[in-house]
């Protein structure tokens, strides 16, 4: 359990440093571009654990203990005693137009990574599950909709969907405008095309925790594996009970096994418990005992003995799918991915503030650190392409107006523009409060759920 959380820990921290540092190098690069002087280049909040002179204006370059935020100080004369012959380079001293692209760069360069990350992954290619349906739950609007096992989604509401993952965020996107049916073009079973309407007015998918997909009906495509013993790992508890390569499990505990997943169903709540099997050997039943040993995987106490299956390549292959574009045409697919997660990120929080989506779906740093762990145990693409999607994330949640946010600045400099006077500092101070209410609220709130989550 140690080494899942260190290494989910690790990939987490390499991931938020590298979004904050663009974030921030967002707002230095456009405020050295404007005039304004910059005092210190922080990655990171509090202690600092190594810290740079530069040469140009003795700007102090950081990298502190916490790494949950960061910022960039500018000279500015509400703040700092400023020499008259520096006053031009303070901030506050600025054209409007100076301070807010000042402020919305850092957004900005969020959104140019989220790009360029989507970009290189299309070009150097991403794998996924294929688009296959799986079994379709009963008494949704999938089965409602007509789907068939082995469905093959190629597009919803003319949208191509070349993985799962592909599939889940247009499904999601649906969820949010009901007003009429998705229309789903699918490759059936035995090869015909044909479009399948998805009426989801008459569920609310997002009020519940839960995955919305799986509540519309979908689940993915993997093939049946049979119960065949493919490798015995040397010194596990399956080797020590004696079984062996091509081994066909027939029952566990009385109980007959008809694929892995039922092997898998029986071994895992049986840590540390004798198990009475039979495998079929050479055409006869043979009599094991077999103790799974303890292992802990996310916080819960499973069983393991060492062993994995007897897989089909081409069945494999077909549940597989490997997503790659040529660089011109990668680029544009990227543009369109971080609109289309931008635009989906944005009426989700608008879904959420209105009531109309459960507030369980907000994920905190916990949960965070564990896609990261997640994704970058699968591989490089996948944990560049959470890169991508967590600093959309942060762009738009920075866009919010709220104040101490960069989207509570770009309110006051709206306000600044349209009565021709900066807003005063005592309004400044009052909206810093609320601001610093309801983060802490979102906070304590995304905390909330991860531990929730956790303990289920």
């Amino acid at each position: 359990m140690f080494s899942n959380v260190a290494f989910s820990a690790v990939a987490f921290v390499i991931a938020l440093g590298i979004l904050i540092a663009i974030h921030e190098f967002g707002h230095y690069w456009v405020a050295r571009k404007v005039g304004v002087k910059v005092l210190k280049f922080s990655i990171g909040m509090g202690k600092s654990l190594w810290t740079r002179v530069g040469k140009v204006d003795g700007t102090e370059y950081t990298i502190a203990a916490i790494p949950f935020g960061g910022y960039v100080r500018m000279l500015d004369e509400r703040v700092d005693d400023v020499v008259p012959g520096e006053r031009h380079r303070a901030f506050n001293q600025k054209p409007l137009w100076a301070r807010a692209a000042v402020v919305i760069a850092g957004p900005l360069a969020n959104f140019l990574l989220a790009i360029a990350a989507f970009w290189l992954v299309l070009v150097i290619g991403v794998s996924g599950i294929a688009p296959l349906l799986g079994k379709i739950t009963p008494n949704t609007p999938a089965e409602a909709g007509g789907f068939q096992p082995e469905d093959k989604f190629l597009s919803i509401n003319g949208t191509p969907t070349p993985s799962w993952s592909d599939a889940r965020l247009v499904l999601l996107d649906s969820s949010l405008n009901t007003d009429k049916p998705a229309l789903i073009e699918v490759e059936t079973v035995s090869g015909s095309i044909t479009t399948r309407e998805l009426e989801l007015s008459g569920i609310d998918v997002l009020k519940e925790s839960g995955d919305p997909v799986a509540k519309m009906g979908f689940s993915a495509w993997y093939p049946e594996i049979e119960a065949i013993i493919g490798t015995v790992i040397d010194g596990d508890p399956a080797s020590a009970a004696g079984m062996l390569t091509g081994d066909r499990i027939v029952s566990v505990q009385g109980q007959s096994i008809e694929n892995w997943t039922d092997f898998v169903l029986a071994v895992r709540p049986s840590a540390g418990q004798q198990l009475a099997m039979v495998v079929e050997r050479d055409g006869q039943n043979v009599d094991l005992t077999m103790t799974p040993a303890p292992v802990t995987v996310s916080g819960e106490n499973i069983g393991r003995v060492g062993v994995s299956p007897q897989q089909s390549g081409a069945d494999y292959d077909r549940a597989r799918i490997t997503v790659q574009y040529p660089i011109g045409t990668a680029f544009g697919k990227a543009v369109k991915q971080t609109w289309d997660m931008t635009t989906l990120t944005v009426r989700m929080l608008g879904k959420l503030v209105t009531g109309q989506a459960s507030l369980d779906n907000i994920s905190g740093p916990i949960s965070i650190a564990q896609y990261a762990g997640q994704s970058a145990s699968v591989g490089i693409d996948h944990y560049i392409k959470f890169i991508a999607m967590i600093s959309i994330s942060l762009a738009v949640l920075n866009l919010l107006p709220i104040p101490m946010l960069d989207g509570g600045h770009l309110v006051y400099f709206a306000v600044e523009a349209l009565t021709g006077k900066p807003v005063s500092e005592r309004i400044q101070i009052i909206g810093q409060q609320i601001g610093l209410v309801l983060l802490g609220g979102l906070m304590f709130l995304a905390f909330y759920n991860d531990i929730f989550r956790i303990m289920q």
